[in-house]
């Protein structure tokens, strides 16, 4: 095995998408308490709680 070259490398492209501008969006909302659920668990979030559950006995 050889050491470190001392012949610098050339510059290559990044990769795709790296170099895309990006912006932060929030998205909380504020929600009062007496208001009613917005829409029921997705599948991947019941399942998940599931797992806890059952990991917690």
């Amino acid at each position: 095995m050889s050491g470190p070259s001392s012949v610098p490398r050339g510059e290559r492209a990044p990769a795709p998408g790296v170099t895309w501008s990006t912006r932060l969006v929030r998205v909380e909302q504020v929600v009062d308490d007496d208001a009613p659920a917005l829409a029921p668990p997705n599948r991947e979030t019941r399942r998940a709680a599931a797992r806890a559950a059952r990991r917690k006995k």
